[in-house]
């Protein structure tokens, strides 16, 4: 049928579904005058309008579709690589905008989708175990037992000092004025456990010895608790250097510049307090007058070889010996009664 009888056709002012009487229809024709209308739309033929909303529903699907396909594609990208372990379940909410389709004569829609939901789950808090103390019981250490100790008195009952019990002391007659002083007048030297020669204690009527002006250099020193002199003046023990200062031909000392550590002169002993400090002094001799005696101790060093060290820092180092301690707890010990 050609698109004309179709239109014809389709503005047919019947009814559909009636059949016409072709008599009674022939009759009206020709016995009065019938009006036909166009106000009536025609059925089956679109309008512009409907064929304007049409074209208006197949472009926003045809954008929605896009779009669509444009957002699967970011998110395949941004998912990476898969992996075979599943990951775990989240919960994510998710709002999906209405889109706003706008159509022109030439549309050109760019639609971007950009996903933001975090696929992150949070860490799962890990309860720390609670470990029951555990008593421990800890092995019971000895105290460490200092060596034993010898004490030596002299004859007259005055004058004492301890010392190592593996050391011996050999004694001999001191000087003395009187025979009632003679009891108390002893030397005695002390020997170490090898048998050596390490120090000197005399108890005796006199005692002298030579001195001279020297710079004097303290290394160590403490006062000897039990041993005053006949004034009451306390004693030290003390550990020094002299360095002995030539005289010119007047009797005067030289300039200190002359002085020389290679001739410095290390003595350890007991003094009258006061007499172990640094500087230029008079050397003087390690003598106490007790009430009844006087009295010398001192650490025999080889005068053989000397100086006894070689340098301040070896005498330091020898400081930090336990033969050093041996001896100084030795002249520390010192009492008279």
């Amino acid at each position: 049928m050609d698109p004309i009888k179709n239109q014809i056709a389709a503005i047919d002012p019947f009814e559909p579904g009636t059949e016409p009487d072709g008599q009674e229809a022939l009759h009206r024709m020709l016995s009065g005058s019938t009006m036909y209308s166009d106000a009536k739309p025609l059925r089956g033929v679109p309008s512009l309008e409907d064929r304007r909303r049409r074209k208006a529903r197949i472009a926003g699907g045809l954008l929605l579709g896009a779009a669509a396909v444009t957002a699967g594609v970011l998110v395949a990208a941004n998912f990476g690589q898969v992996s075979s372990t599943p990951a775990p379940a989240v919960t994510m909410e998710t709002s999906t905008p209405s889109p706003t389709v706008s159509v022109t004569a030439a549309p050109t829609p760019t639609p971007s989708a950009t996903p933001s939901a975090s696929t992150t789950p949070e860490p799962a808090q890990v309860p720390t175990p609670t470990v029951p103390a555990v008593a421990t019981t800890l092995p019971v250490v000895p105290p460490v037992q200092a060596p034993a100790l010898k004490t030596f008195t002299f004859p007259d009952g005055h004058l004492s000092f301890a010392y190592p019990s593996d050391w011996t002391v050999k004694t001999g007659q001191g000087a003395y004025l009187t025979e009632e002083t003679k009891a108390g007048a002893v030397n005695a030297t002390i020997m170490d456990s090898s048998g050596a020669e390490v120090a000197f204690v005399a108890s005796g009527s006199y005692g002298g010895g030579t001195g001279g002006w020297v710079r004097r250099t303290v290394l160590d020193k403490a006062v000897v608790p039990g041993l005053t002199d006949s004034s009451g003046r306390a004693t030290e023990f003390g550990f020094a250097s002299d360095i002995i200062l030539p005289h010119t031909s007047q009797g005067l000392p030289t300039p200190t510049e002359s002085w020389s550590e290679s001739s410095a002169y290390y003595f350890m002993d007991v003094r009258i307090a006061g007499e172990f400090k640094d500087g230029e002094m008079g050397s003087g001799p390690p003598l106490v007058m007790t009430p009844s005696l006087f009295m010398t101790a001192r650490v025999l060093f080889d005068y053989e070889k000397q100086p006894t060290f070689a340098t301040p820092a070896a005498a330091k180092a020898w400081m930090g010996t336990e033969q050093y301690a041996q001896l100084k707890e030795m002249l520390m010990s010192l009492s008279y009664k």
